[in-house]
């Protein structure tokens, strides 16, 4: 680094001579890169320690993620976190992992899909069976939120049903439970939970038509939204 910075002043100083208009923007600019040098020389030494540092762990992570088989898929929740808690003292995952071509990326990286869109699916289900309509809230705001709840149900939903072929196959040969994924698992009870979202849309608007001359227009919104729920249970 020491010879690098003399043979850059020395340039430097070629450069200030041939171009004194510029002033120190040929410095600046010098330092600039000289910094971006030093710090990715650092970045690099620091990934080169974590190898050696944490050599012994990594190869028996490898092991473990190798041979991981699971009947349970929250199970996979557990041993992902376990996972990512033992990766987390690293400095850079990925720079570190490519010093280890045995890593195997592929399953690592299934596992950790398989425990996020899980979760994701579980919290999402939970929400909807939680929602209850605020009686105070103006009657349309109640049903956009109810509405905007059930798109985002048939989005999940039609995400996994989508590409729910090629994710099981890739489950099944690689150990990871792919029964949730199923219409008689997690995505079948995220699909019965929209039921709670109609059941409250029909009670707002039974109220709301006590008291409304306007009744056409409540019952045709209730019916639309109770179709929705009806084609995405069925």
């Amino acid at each position: 680094m020491e010879f690098y910075r003399s043979l850059m002043k020395r340039d430097m100083t070629t450069l200030q001579k041939e171009n004194k208009g510029v002033g120190l923007v040929p410095v600046t600019y010098s330092r600039d890169m000289i910094g971006e040098i030093e710090n990715r020389s650092t970045y690099l030494t620091s990934i080169r320690s974590d190898v050696e540092k944490y050599g012994e762990r990594l190869n028996y992570l490898i092991k473990e993620v190798e041979s991981a088989g699971f009947r349970e898929i929250s199970d996979v929740e557990g041993f992902v976190k376990w996972v990512d808690a033992e990766l987390s003292c690293l400095v850079d995952e990925r720079a570190v992992l490519k010093h280890f071509p045995q890593w195997p990326e592929r399953k690592a990286d299934a596992l950790r899909e398989a425990a996020f869109s899980f979760r994701d699916l579980k919290n999402l289900e939970s929400e909807v069976l939680a929602y209850k309509s605020c009686p105070k809230q103006p009657l349309i705001q109640s049903l956009n939120k109810m509405q905007a709840l059930q798109d985002r149900l048939e989005s999940k939903i039609s995400v996994v049903e989508r590409t729910r072929e090629g994710t099981c196959k890739k489950y099944k040969e690689l150990q990871i439970p792919w029964q949730w994924l199923m219409d008689t698992g997690l995505v079948g009870q995220v699909k019965l939970s929209s039921l709670k979202l109609a059941q409250e849309c029909m009670r707002r608007i039974t109220k709301e038509l006590e008291s409304s001359r306007d009744r056409g227009d409540l019952l045709l919104q209730g019916v639309r939204f109770a179709f929705r729920v009806h084609q995405v249970i069925r």
